[in-house]
């Protein structure tokens, strides 16, 4: 029996130990599903055992382990209230982040994605040895790449089996695999292969900066701190109004403001898309009694750019607001009293009172509705969708994208190719570009700094 150890080195052998639980845990039940799934697979059944078996023999194999450690650790049971936390991590964050920067080193894509193409399906004849023998001509059947087919990574399927091989050369109809199959395979297809590219995918992103990098960056920053900037003004002035103990109907107006917020972004953003249509939108029709002429808002790059800041600015002030009037409230009104009688004006006690105090508390949700403004995919995707189209751009970086609906309309749309691999590696650039960013932010601002008393 082993007695807890003080301090931080008792934390981290803590966690150290319950790390290594659950990495034996999944060990064990990787294993334990990889046999059942060969044992399970048949004629009758070619899908083996389904996937969420290794989360269930994983499960079944922690819970010994931890009566184990239990036994001869007796300390480590007051750490058992982590272990949901560390999986959900592991699960959520930290295979995410591995899996996006393991991507961004290949070609991973709608094309190239490890499985096999089953519109490549070939029916085989006979098998002799190493050497299939197909219904059609090898090549054309399976849509090969490499000349010959060579290198070529095909999947064979018969008597409930499913099995990976490697082409050494196609003639004519005739197959020959790297090793000879021990079941008769009835059908043949060839695997849409990925593999590691290196550096490739950032030099693509780099070498084309001029046509998406740049533009989208520029436009990026530019939008978070306008859509800062204006809530912010907009949520202070309105915030300041509302703080006025004798405007009447003070409340009914909070409640009316913030309707915006509470309404989800979702239906309200497809609400701000029919208002700005050119031809029908409300909007419009409204200018044109005024005898303006339709503006297209959602069409002209520039437009869709300032409408994209306006609906930004409809969603965001009333946080602004309620943070304004939260900070308002935590202001003593004896000073306030204290500066009217030494004759200060009311313009004077909102700059020397007001504006100071207001300042503490309104860098965090400065640097934070900077941040969430940085990343705001819903208000770009929702809106514009990126759009609209602007000359001498990637298909995937239009007028109003910003970083993160670049890489989102990579990875999942790029042309019906879905270039997952580039779209993980446009996720890295952003991530050091927000951290760069961020630093800035933290150094300007001192909100890294720690109070010396």
């Amino acid at each position: 029996m082993y007695k807890h150890p003080p301090g931080l080195r008792g934390f981290l052998v803590a966690i150290g130990l319950l790390g290594a639980a659950i990495l034996a845990a999944f060990s064990i039940g990787l294993f334990a599903y990889w046999a059942l799934e060969r044992l399970a697979t048949s004629a009758s059944n070619p899908e083996g055992v389904p996937n969420y078996t290794l989360l269930i023999t994983s499960a079944l194999a922690l819970i010994p382990i931890l009566i184990l450690l239990a036994r001869r650790y007796a300390y480590l049971t007051d750490w058992y209230y982590l272990l949901p936390a560390m999986l959900f991590l592991l699960a959520f964050t930290v295979y995410p982040i591995v899996l996006t920067v393991y991507l961004a080193f290949t070609n991973y894509s709608g094309l190239h994605n490890g499985k096999p193409d089953r519109a490549s399906e070939t029916r085989v004849v006979r098998l002799a040895g190493r050497t299939l023998v197909l219904d059609g001509p090898a090549e054309t059947s399976l849509r090969c790449r490499n000349p010959s087919c060579s290198e070529e990574l095909v999947e064979l399927v018969g008597e409930g089996r499913r099995v990976y091989d490697r082409i050494e050369r196609a003639e004519e109809n005739r197959l020959v695999l790297a090793r000879a199959p021990d079941f008769e395979p009835r059908y043949v297809y060839r695997v849409n292969t990925f593999s590691y590219v290196g550096l490739k995918n950032f030099v693509f992103i780099f070498a084309n900066a001029s046509r998406a990098l740049i533009p989208v960056f520029l436009w990026n920053v530019v939008f978070a701190f306008a859509s800062v900037l204006s809530t912010a003004l907009l949520g202070l002035i309105l915030g300041i109004v509302l703080n006025n103990r004798r405007l009447p109907l003070r409340n009914t107006y909070r409640t009316l403001l913030v309707i915006s917020w509470a309404l989800p972004g979702v239906i309200t953003i497809q609400m701000w898309v029919a208002l700005l249509n050119k031809q029908f939108g409300a909007i419009n029709r409204l200018l044109g009694l005024l005898g303006v002429y339709p503006i297209p808002w959602l069409l002209d790059p520039l437009w869709a750019k300032v409408s994209v800041l306006l609906v930004n600015l409809w969603l965001g002030f009333p946080y602004m607001m309620t943070a304004t009037l939260g900070a308002l409230s935590t202001i003593p009104d004896e000073l306030y009293e204290a500066a009217r009688v030494d004759g200060a004006s009311s313009w004077q006690s909102f700059r020397r009172i007001t504006l100071p105090l207001l300042r503490a508390p309104f860098i965090p949700i400065l640097l934070s509705s900077f941040a969430y403004n940085f990343n705001n995919f819903n208000i770009i995707y929702l809106l514009t969708g990126g759009g609209p189209s602007s000359e001498g751009r990637l298909s995937t970086a239009q007028a109003t994208d910003i970083l993160i609906s670049w890489a989102y309309k990579t990875a999942f749309r790029a042309e019906g190719q879905s270039a997952y691999g580039l779209g993980a590696a446009i996720s890295l650039v952003i991530f050091a570009i927000t951290v760069g960013i961020s630093l800035v932010n933290f150094k300007f601002t001192g909100a890294l700094k720690e109070e010396r008393k």
